[in-house]
């Protein structure tokens, strides 16, 4: 069976028609024995036109069939027997399509755009040779027929147009009162106040427009009735209008205080009178006397008009731009309080009038080439583009302001959270620019989208452009929700172990806040990376695998590092260590400067910095735990009096505790603890004194000094070293010669006395003796 006819049904009605297709083939099928006789048997509803049988019904109907395996496959046997398949079709082999490789489609398809553009040049190449053609409807005569119709119209445009110039004399005083208000207010409160002065631009040219048609109801023709061409000209009247108005919130040339463009007043009037110039053309002509000739006169003239018409405003347009491109280069280089742009921007800038001059050239190929209406969706897609662009620029302007004046906090915030702004300034710069990026790219995208090159709304609708979108918009808000909670984290712990504002944190809080940050940190980053990697599209069960294997490698080759970070953990756990404490770990005494969850650095008393991994600590030596002793070993002749000595280190200690850069440091009383022990030329005493932890060595150098100032007011000896020379004997009994020189000084001639030898014939030994 051949379909020689085509209907054209509605979108709506086109699958209950088909399910009444198919319901009358399943009619034929439980009639019949064999399905070929369904061809010759219509159902009721099918000739009917499908009125009979409501929808409800056949969606019914046609389900049972799907659901009865033998209906099932009678329904599709009729439907290859309907469609001209032979019953052995059915048995054949299916043939494998063809698939063409993937170079070979590279190849149609490029092919196909290079025809493509060739046609399309050939066309518009065509049409432009053929433009001449369409001011043929033209002549002379009809210039009568427009003169005709602005005698009908005079006192309708004299009427409307002298009630606009009324309310416009009346609304400048306003605007001159409304700009003396905004010209000391901000740049939010100027755009109301600009508002404001359109509205009521806006509201002068409805009630002119308003009063126009009362007039033109009542005063011409009869009472209550309206011409077509006065109704033609007030409409047009209203479009044109408030399009100027909206020029003139724009450029403002009567108050400069309300111009939202920064231009001089010059410039705006000169702006405003050529685009008002276009605008009244376009907008008279296309509204007004196109239709005009249209009615009276034939369409082909109405185009040639129209086309004239157009031509003329790009003329128009041209002039302009070639008059003003010198003041327009010079106010595009322009920087708010800088140099001059430079760059791409400064070329585009210095070039502008070249683009400008293209595009009216392209506008004028396409009056000539497609005269037919195709002017106002041109400018409606230019003007879209042209705001896109305006607006993009003016986003991407701010955003690159704020990044060269980075991000200030007050002081009060900094105050608190000293390094918040730091990380702001670190960050949110790159994050700006970045977002300047998609904005560019999201402006071009929006101009080949509107000049018809790109289909982005549909590639945004397809399947790939939904999952892609969706990908970046959920990676996006992962990564900011990432950021912010990394953000009130780290700003969480500097404020908690600010020392400025709050409880002044101790040791192990800073060495415990300051790990969590860090940890925090490394678990934020790896979640956040699996999880955006997985909304991409990209299976991290793989990547989980390799770093559990990866880390299982790790553990076997670096153990060492493994037991430097679990007895840091331990260490940690059991407070052993805190950044500050004086420790002594691996022989090594000093302060810990720096604490990780593998090692700790310490400054030792001399500057030098140790790195010592927690693997080889076997003991860790905390001098900062709760309180600390100074423990005093004094040293006494052995001649000396133990009970004096023992009130002297007493009375000294009272000295010491008098003290006011020392007092709060002492925690208790001296303890004494006796005679420690018999030396070899001095007698030990022990005392200690408890003190603030860190505090006992300032503690016990202070204690010292106060001592020996007491002893030496006492007389107490603190005893040097004492030592007994033998000279020693012969295996006879005898010593071998010791020559002993005894000098005494003599006050009146200094002669040394030399004493005799002894009765043995032995010189005496040489000594120096102090004179009496």
């Amino acid at each position: 069976m051949k379909i020689r006819s085509a209907v054209v049904m509605p979108r709506g009605a086109a699958f209950p028609a088909i399910a009444l297709i198919l319901l009358s083939i399943l009619s034929a099928t439980l009639v019949a024995a064999i399905p070929a006789s369904a061809q010759t048997l219509r159902p009721q509803a099918l000739e009917n036109g499908g009125q009979s049988v409501p929808d409800g019904e056949v969606l019914n109907r046609f389900i049972d069939v799907l659901r009865d395996e033998k209906k099932r496959e009678a329904l599709i046997q009729s439907l290859k027997t309907a469609s001209g398949e032979e019953s052995a079709g059915a048995t054949a082999p299916e043939s494998v399509p063809e698939v063409a490789s993937f170079g070979r489609q590279v190849a149609t398809y490029t092919q196909e755009m290079a025809e493509s553009a060739v046609r399309s040049v050939q066309d518009f190449w065509q049409r432009l040779k053929s433009a001449p053609a369409a001011f043929a409807a033209l002549d002379g005569d009809q210039v009568g027929v427009l003169l005709d119709a602005l005698k009908d119209l005079a006192l309708v445009i004299v009427t409307t147009y002298a009630i606009f110039l009324l309310l416009r004399q009346f609304a400048k005083r306003l605007y001159l009162s409304i700009g003396n208000l905004a010209a000391t207010q901000n740049r939010l409160r100027l755009v109301g106040f600009a508002v404001i002065s359109m509205l009521i631009d806006a509201g002068a040219v409805i009630l002119a427009w308003t009063g126009g048609y009362i007039i033109a109801l009542t005063f011409f023709g009869a009472f209550g009735s309206i011409g077509l061409r006065q109704t033609l000209y007030l409409n047009a009247f209203l479009i044109v209008e408030l399009i100027k108005v909206v020029l003139r919130f724009a450029l403002s040339p009567t108050t400069g205080e309300l111009r939202l463009v920064p231009l001089s007043d010059a410039a705006a009037n000169k702006l405003t009178r050529g685009f008002t110039a276009i605008i009244t053309l376009l907008g008279y002509g296309q509204l007004l006397i196109v239709p005009i000739f249209n009615q009276n006169v034939s369409f082909a003239a109405g185009r040639s008009v129209s086309l004239l018409i157009a031509l003329i405003a790009v003329g128009i347009a041209a002039a302009m731009t070639m008059r003003n491109r010198k003041p327009v280069s010079d106010w595009l280089l322009q920087t708010p309080g800088g140099p001059e742009r430079n760059g791409m921007a400064g070329a585009i800038a210095r070039r502008w009038h070249v683009l400008a001059l293209c595009y009216l050239a392209f506008l004028a190929a396409v009056v000539l080439t497609r005269p037919g209406g195709m002017l106002f969706p041109v400018l409606n897609a230019s003007f879209q583009v042209f705001a896109g662009f305006v607006v993009g620029f003016a986003v991407s302007g701010w955003i690159a302001g704020t990044v060269s004046r980075g991000i200030m906090l007050p002081e009060e915030v900094n105050r608190r959270l000293p390094l918040l702004e730091r990380r702001l300034n670190t960050f949110i710069p790159q994050t700006l620019t970045l977002l300047r990026g998609v904005i560019f790219v999201a402006v071009v995208a929006f101009a080949l989208h509107t000049v018809g090159l790109v289909d982005v709304k549909g590639w945004l609708q397809s399947q790939i452009g939904v999952r892609a979108t969706s990908a970046v918009i959920t990676v996006t808000l992962i990564l900011t929700f990432a950021f912010v909670s990394w953000l009130a984290l780290t700003s969480w712990v500097d404020y908690r172990t600010n020392p400025e504002y709050g409880k002044i944190p101790s040791p192990r809080e800073q060495t415990l806040l300051t790990l969590l940050k860090n940890a925090a940190t490394i678990a934020i980053i790896v979640l956040t990376l699996m999880v955006s990697l997985s909304e991409i599209g990209i299976d991290i069960a793989p990547l989980i695998a390799s770093a559990g294997v990866l880390g299982l490698a790790i553990g076997f080759g670096a153990q060492k590092l493994v037991q430097d970070i679990i007895t840091g953990i331990f260490i940690q756990l059991e407070n052993a260590i805190n950044v500050g404490d004086v420790i002594t770990v691996s022989g090594t005494t000093g302060t810990a400067e720096r604490l990780t969850i593998r090692s700790v650095g310490i400054r030792d008393l001399h500057g030098s910095y140790h790195i010592i991994p927690f693997s080889s600590v076997d003991m860790v030596t905390n001098f900062m735990r709760d309180f600390a002793y100074h423990v005093c070993d004094m040293g006494i002749a052995y001649r000396e009096d133990q009970d004096e000595a023992k009130a002297a280190m007493f009375e000294a200690f009272e000295i010491l505790r008098r003290d006011e850069e020392f007092r709060y440091d002492i925690l208790g009383d001296m303890e004494w603890h006796g005679l420690q022990q018999l030396g070899d030329s001095a007698v030990i005493l022990r005392a200690r004194i408890k003190t603030m932890p860190g505090k006992q060595w300032a503690v016990g150098r202070a204690f010292n000094g106060i001592l020996k100032k007491v002893f030496d007011e006492k007389g107490i000896e603190i005893p040097f070293p004492h030592q007994t020379i033998y000279f020693g004997e012969d295996k006879h009994g005898r010593a071998p010669a010791a020559y002993i020189r005894l000098s005494q000084e003599r006050s009146g001639n200094g002669a040394d006395a030399r004493p005799e030898p002894d009765g043995q014939g032995r010189p005496p030994a040489e000594a120096s003796l102090p004179a009496n």
